[in-house]
């Protein structure tokens, strides 16, 4: 008995929507990551523990970076570069001169023994060559005062020279004071000045140029940079690798070069990629979940699987060291605005270019050009009005021209910094240019064919279904021309209305060419086609009720006739939707006042629905009820257009028949106003024709130039009036009919 109750709840697990939902996050993430990781397989069979399996020959002629050797050459030329000095305060050793200058001055002026000023002098003086040392005391004593200016000036002078010139740590340790105060000393210095000079400035230089390690590091990075690089030649046909022969780094670059990928993933490695792979996924889904619901249906949720694992399919199969920028990201971009939305292809595109930067290896550059393009792309896509195909490929060359300029800038920055091979930025900018070209060419073309797979109608292709050549369009035009004839003018207000409250005009334009091809089924049942076919109602033999029955039942034989004709179920919902659950009033009080009201239920009477529940379709219920109603007034006045409008909108609300729909009140506002305005046009007065046209010409002929009349146009007019004209003679002779034919 357990087993028997066990066995259904399993099944009902495994079919449950959130079970299949599971697995069909599980299998796209582990899918995602296969196809990332398969680029590491292919080293794998030929590389163990580091050592080749079996000898590698280049098939081409392939140049190769020796990093190893280069990056050592680097280092040995930032160790020659010289330090950059930059000059420290030089107010500070001045001001020390002056101090020294004033400490002489007092110490002369003291009124104690000489000796005590000796040996004061002595203190502030520490002097390298004794023998001089008396003869300085004595000289800065007993000089008198202008001989002892004189000397403070010219060893100002000298402090001066030498600040400019700069002195060094290095100076300063070599000893070197002594020849640079000489080689700085002004003129006309007697030799005992020169020695007491001396004697004045030692004991106040200090270095004046410090160590700018900023500089110094720009200065070794630039002596870097302009090494250039160890290459080695591998020669087509010469082997990169040995059997046997453990792999360096410069063989694994050669390999990269070769098409070899290089990098050997372990199961560790497997699991971060799968763990990016899935916090990817995962964010994507969050997104859709809390700011795109509606595109939350499986059918968005498959082609956004399907070009994300073609893209990446794409990278795995671009042969290594081929550049990024050919990558076709511009036409994910593209056929992800166009089947959802631009804003759900920008943040797919984010992710997955993230997902891929890392699983690919690829360069900064290549991820910052790509995030920036994908914002320029989401912007152009979105102004595109899809009128014609030709549209994406013009928004597809635009992105080429963003993407050069892109990775122009990005390649005149780094030449700043680097040194940059102006043939690869010529490559890279021509490759990006044409990736957007030709991206927007692979779209259209996968257009049609990702249309039919995933069952998601595009706006170009509601473009196509609202061409009037349409086979079923046609038919509706010659079997049912008054309901044609009403389609269009009601596609007319919906796609007007529509566009003014920021809902899609197209699909609304083509919902409503569609919305009563059920009317095909029985066009002679539908007053608007009597009157083309000169046939009395036939309703007027039957009861109401059953006339009702054949009302009601065109949005469920549209429904059957859009099937038939392969229309997106987008456009059948305009089909079934666009009564609503409304009262066919018409026959509803006529079987009241036959059969009496306690005898009839409104329900009876209502169209089978549902309500509108998206904008489109709501607007449409109300533009099919205004433009018959407005059509039924004769020659209605601007005012009672509008009042003939408010009254519907009224009757729908109060009958709850938006109630299901997102339109506001400000959009139901809108709406009447638009429908008003395109129906005042509609309904707009014409001049009326004078009926004895040849009376009224012959009485302005007198008045009127000889060179402005029509003699043509006289005959023609008095052919016309016949017997009517003027002083026309009864009894002449009648013209053969057939003479001027």
């Amino acid at each position: 008995m357990i087993k028997i109750e066990f066995a259904p709840k399993v099944k009902d697990f495994f079919t449950s929507r959130q079970f299949l939902k599971t697995l069909s996050f599980i299998g796209f993430t582990v899918l995602m990551t296969a196809i990332i990781a398969s680029q590491n397989f292919f080293f794998q069979n030929i590389i163990e523990n580091g050592i080749s399996k079996r000898d590698i020959i280049a098939q081409k002629t392939l140049t190769v970076e020796d990093v190893k050797r280069t990056e050592q050459h680097k280092k040995e030329v930032a160790q020659k570069v010289e330090p950059v000095m930059a000059p420290a305060e030089d107010e500070f050793i001045k001001n020390n001169l002056q101090t020294l200058q004033t400490s002489v001055m007092q110490i002369r002026k003291k009124e104690v023994q000489e000796s005590v000023k000796k040996e004061e002098i002595g203190i502030l003086f520490d002097l390298s060559d004794n023998s001089k040392k008396d003869f300085i005391i004595n000289f800065l004593l007993k000089a008198d005062e202008n001989s002892l200016h004189e000397v403070f000036d010219k060893a100002n002078l000298t402090l001066t020279n030498i600040l400019r010139v700069g002195i060094t740590e290095r100076d300063y340790e070599k000893d070197n004071i002594d020849k640079i105060i000489l080689n700085n000393l002004v003129s006309n210095v007697s030799k005992r000045q020169v020695s007491v000079i001396k004697a004045v400035l030692e004991q106040v230089i200090v270095p004046n140029l410090v160590v700018d390690e900023f500089a110094t590091e720009i200065a070794r990075k630039n002596a870097q940079n302009s090494v250039k690089p160890y290459e080695v030649v591998f020669q087509k046909g010469d082997k990169i690798l040995f059997e046997g022969e453990p792999v360096t780094r410069l063989k694994r670059d050669a390999l990269r070069q070769a098409g070899y990928n290089v990098y050997e993933l372990n199961w560790t490695g497997l699991a971060a990629i799968y763990i990016i792979v899935f916090i990817g996924t995962f964010l994507f889904l969050c997104y859709m979940k809390f700011f795109e619901k509606e595109f939350l249906e499986p059918k968005y949720l498959a082609v956004s699987a399907f070009l994300t694992l073609f893209l990446a399919f794409i990278g795995v199969i671009l042969p290594t060291g081929f550049s990024p920028y050919v990558i076709p990201i511009p036409a994910f971009l593209i056929l992800m605005s166009i089947f959802t939305k631009p804003r759900i292809a920008f943040v797919s595109a984010v992710i997955l270019l993230s997902v891929m930067a890392v699983g690919y290896q690829y360069n900064i550059q290549y991820l910052v050009a790509f995030l920036v393009l994908s914002l320029f792309s989401v912007i152009a896509i979105s102004q595109i009005r899809y009128a014609e195909r030709v549209d994406v490929i013009k928004t597809g060359f635009n992105i080429g021209l963003a993407g050069l300029l892109i990775v122009f800038s990005i390649y005149i920055l780094e030449k700043c910094l680097i040194e940059v091979d102006n043939v690869l930025l010529i490559k890279n900018c021509s490759f990006i240019l044409l990736n957007g070209i030709f991206s927007a060419i692979i779209a259209s073309g996968l257009m049609p064919l990702l249309e039919s797979m995933f069952k998601i109608i595009t706006p170009y292709g509601l473009a196509e279904l609202g061409d009037h050549n349409q086979k079923l369009l046609k038919r509706l035009q010659m079997d049912a021309p008054g309901t044609y004839h009403h389609s269009l003018m009601v596609s007319n207000l919906c796609e007007a209305a529509a566009e003014a409250i920021g809902a899609d005009p197209i699909l609304a334009r083509v919902g409503a060419l569609y919305h009563d091809i059920g009317k095909l089924k029985r066009p002679l049942f539908f007053v608007e086609n009597q009157s083309y076919f000169l046939i009395e109602n036939p309703h007027n033999k039957f009861t109401p009720r059953i006339s009702k029955m054949i009302i009601t039942a065109h949005p469920k034989d549209g429904i059957e006739i859009a099937k038939e004709y392969r229309l997106p179920q987008v456009v059948q919902n305009f089909i079934i939707q666009h009564h609503g659950e409304g009262l066919a009033s018409y026959f509803y009080n006529q079987a009241v006042q036959e059969e009496g009201v306690e005898n009839v239920k409104e329900e009876q009477f209502r169209y089978p629905g549902p309500k509108p529940n998206t904008k489109e379709t709501a607007i449409l219920m109300i533009a099919d009820a205004v433009e018959s109603a407005v059509r039924s007034l004769k020659n209605p006045t601007p005012e009672e257009i509008e009042t003939m409008i408010n009254k519907i909108i009224v009757e729908r609300l109060n009958d709850g028949q938006l109630s299901d729909s997102p339109l506001t009140l400000k959009d139901i506002k809108t709406i009447a106003a638009t429908f008003s305005r395109i129906l005042r046009g509609m309904q707009h007065n014409r001049i009326k024709y004078q009926e004895n046209v040849a009376a009224e010409f012959q009485k302005d002929k007198i008045n009127m130039p000889a060179k402005l009349i029509d003699e043509d146009l006289e005959n023609k007019i008095k052919q016309l009036e016949g017997d009517n004209v003027p002083n026309k003679d009864v009894n002449a002779p009648k013209e053969d009919k057939h003479d001027n034919q």
